[in-house]
């Protein structure tokens, strides 16, 4: 397991240069703090340029507000994309904060964080502090009221739902927070909202450029669930939550061009909120750098030409895990679209059906574990060895010999899934992928990888595959992702002797 310590770019030149520029590819990598003003912003806003001399940096919005400035009301910085640089690896600082990302802290102290990446409290504090300029708290905190900060902002929630859709069970709490941090009370935040009550929420999510929400997509339009999921050419949408209570969200891109897209989320739960929100941006790859990708992907010929083609290629991730294990068995040596069928057929067989359709096409919620543990699976078609591959994993997602916990190491995920009968590599690292968003998985066996890395009509071989990736370490998965997409359509490379494609 990899220890290195993650190092985002926080070099002067750059920043400063970044700054002047207003360019986006450099937004939320790193946050401007004014002496003069004592607030924050993102390198894009559009207020006046601020003499350097006044100038601070900072890695994090949270080292920012720990340091006492407080977020611009003009730029915004809670539209921020993350900064995924803190996601590579496995090093202690990574994997907590992809447990605070997952709520630990709401309901845990740090002492359990601790615990769950095997540091005393004392030591994360200090690594904390030393890679992103404040303690694990105050991340959390200041994550929490950033986004309280943008629903108070975009929505016309009662402040009592915006506090508790960040993560505050107290009102009063909430108030004195958010009035310590931004120097405002809430209320006095309010602006004119861009949805109303009764059509439900509707949030931007930014990223930075460029972005290829189309591929996206397509990508995902060919493994959606009927009766789950509704994928068109502009729009994904999905259903979530209990039968009881269900939620439903649409994605679409941000009008005018901005480089954000556009969540309309109904959410029975406003406690649920800040979860569905980070589970989305973490499914739609929106903190992805591809400055950084592109620097390790475009120095091997495989994989440049593909770069310069689709710049914007994103890592689909995936709403829930058991989902994707099960899409994963059913897809072991078949296409995209028998698979698809035999989910279907489950889904409709298994899948609980919503008393009311939640919108159009959207009235079932995925079979749970418990359901397809008992399942007889052949009458759908899907063969004896596979529906007892499914039942094993089920079996052992209830029994808690796997799970998909955000903060585990690729190898220790990969080498507890293939432990499981009918679960090999190839399976795992799919499921990484799409699961965990883990952006170094690879499927190294796949046969349309493979020959997608050819450079001529002999396929190249799994051992030899493996070798030549290592040069897209820690970026596999989107090496990954622009081979499959190239197989897809005409793409002539330099040095191959043919065209790419598939049907």
């Amino acid at each position: 397991m990899s220890e290195a310590a993650p190092t985002p770019m926080l070099d002067q030149q750059t920043c400063e240069r970044a700054r002047l520029s207003r360019d986006a590819r450099f937004d939320g990598l790193f946050f401007i703090a004014v002496r003069s003003t004592g607030i924050y912003c993102r390198p894009v806003c559009p207020a006046p340029t601020a003499k350097t001399e006044n100038i601070r940096f900072f890695a994090t919005a949270a080292a920012a507000e720990a340091a006492g400035f407080r977020p611009c009301l003009r730029c915004r910085p809670e539209l921020a994309p993350g900064n995924d640089a803190w996601q590579r690896g496995d090093h202690v600082v990574t994997r907590a904060l992809k447990l605070i990302e997952g709520g630990l802290l709401q309901d845990h102290p740090v002492d359990e964080l601790a615990r769950r990446v095997g540091v005393g409290a004392r030591q994360l504090r200090r690594l904390f502090v030393e890679r992103l300029g404040a303690p694990p708290i105050d991340v959390h905190t200041t994550r929490r009221l950033l986004f309280a900060k943008q629903l108070l902002t975009e929505t016309r929630m009662p402040v009592t739902d915006v506090a508790l859709a960040s993560g505050f069970g107290s009102l009063r709490r909430f108030n004195a927070a958010f009035a310590q941090a931004n120097r405002i009370a809430p209320r006095d935040l309010r602006r004119h909202p861009n949805a109303g009550s009764d059509e439900g929420l509707s949030l931007r999510l930014s990223y930075r450029p460029p972005y290829d929400f189309l591929s996206m997509l397509t990508f995902l339009r060919g493994r959606a669930l009927p009766g789950i999921e509704v994928v068109d050419d502009d729009s994904y949408s999905r259903v979530f939550g209990a039968a009881d209570a269900p939620g439903w969200l649409r994605l679409t891109a941000w009008p005018n061009g901005e480089n954000a897209l556009r969540l309309q989320l109904h959410c029975p739960q406003p406690a649920q909120m800040l979860a569905v929100v980070t589970r989305i941006r973490r499914m739609f790859d929106l903190d992805a750098d591809p400055q950084s990708i592109s620097a390790v992907l475009q120095t091997t010929p495989h994989v440049r030409p593909l770069l310069r083609k689709r710049p914007g290629l994103r890592l689909p991730g995936s709403w829930d895990g058991f989902e994707v294990a099960v899409r994963a068995i059913l897809g072991q040596q078949v296409s995209v679209a028998a698979a698809r069928t035999l989910a279907s057929r489950i889904v409709h067989r298994y899948g609980e059906t919503l008393p009311t359709p939640v919108a159009a096409g959207l009235e079932r919620l995925f079979p749970r574990p418990e359901v397809l543990a008992e399942a007889d699976l052949r009458a759908m078609g899907v063969t004896t060895a596979r529906a007892e591959s499914i039942r094993g994993v089920a079996r052992a997602v209830l029994d808690g010999r796997v799970d998909f916990r955000v903060e585990q190491s690729l190898d220790e995920f990969v080498e507890r899934w293939v432990a499981l009968p009918g679960i090999g590599e190839w399976t795992a690292h799919y499921m990484a992928m799409r699961a965990l968003s883990h952006p170094d998985a690879f499927p190294a066996a796949d046969l349309i990888l493979r020959r997608a890395a050819s450079d001529s009509d002999n396929m190249i071989s799994t051992k030899a595959l493996t070798n030549l990736a290592e040069a897209w370490r820690p970026w596999r998965a989107y090496a990954v992702m622009h081979l499959w997409r190239s197989m897809s359509e005409p793409l002539k490379v330099p040095g191959a002797s043919r065209q790419r494609a598939i049907a």
